[in-house]
């Protein structure tokens, strides 16, 4: 199935940065950074990135594929959240987009008010409501942004299958729905640890 070999497309992608020459990977991680918000193939530079080792069946013919936007979405997002990281990953596997805005949510929010009622909210609604990738990316770059400034981690392999699955008609709800239920799931003993601390 697609979704996975997307997943897995991404997965080998990081562990490529991660075993680089420090020079090297900040260098491939800048370069990154430039693509955030563009179309993929826009800039020569990233075609090795995102190209290099992609499946075929997972390549466009005319224009970007919804593997390709994936992809590329989640690796410049990455890149953008990684800015400034040494020594720690800012992918973290099992760190649902839903429970890491859901972090960040109660991180915003004053002690005593309901996190519920956090502005980050409101930005995520609009990622949720968005309806092409053009604008899910100017979103979701916004919402890396807010994510990266409280060093809060994102599992990037699952974030390009969401927005693979996204891309189709009968793929976003779902998509949503997943996101909700991680952002209203109970918290588990150590994020209720780090509420308190908040």
């Amino acid at each position: 199935m697609k979704t996975n070999e997307v997943k897995a497309c991404v997965t080998q992608q990081l562990r490529r940065l991660q075993v680089l020459p420090e020079p090297q990977r900040r260098a491939e991680l800048a370069e990154l950074r430039r693509g955030v918000g563009r179309q993929p193939g826009d800039l020569p530079a990233l075609w090795g990135a995102l190209l290099a080792d992609m499946p075929e069946q997972l390549q466009g013919s005319n224009g970007p594929s919804k593997a390709e936007w994936a992809v590329y979405t989640a690796l410049t997002l990455f890149a953008l959240h990684q800015q400034g990281e040494a020594g720690v990953s800012m992918n973290q596997p099992g760190r649902t987009l839903g429970g890491a805005v859901r972090q960040l949510a109660v991180s915003s929010v004053a002690p005593g008010q309901d996190w519920t009622e956090s502005s980050v909210l409101r930005r995520f609604n609009a990622l949720a409501t968005a309806d092409s990738m053009p604008e899910v990316s100017h979103h979701l770059r916004g919402m890396i942004q807010l994510l990266r400034r409280e060093g809060i981690p994102l599992d990037y392999p699952q974030l390009a299958e969401d927005l693979y699955q996204y891309q189709f008609v009968d793929g976003a709800p779902n998509v949503r729905l997943r996101w909700g239920r991680d952002l209203y799931a109970s918290p588990t003993e150590k994020t209720k640890e780090n509420e308190k601390e908040n």
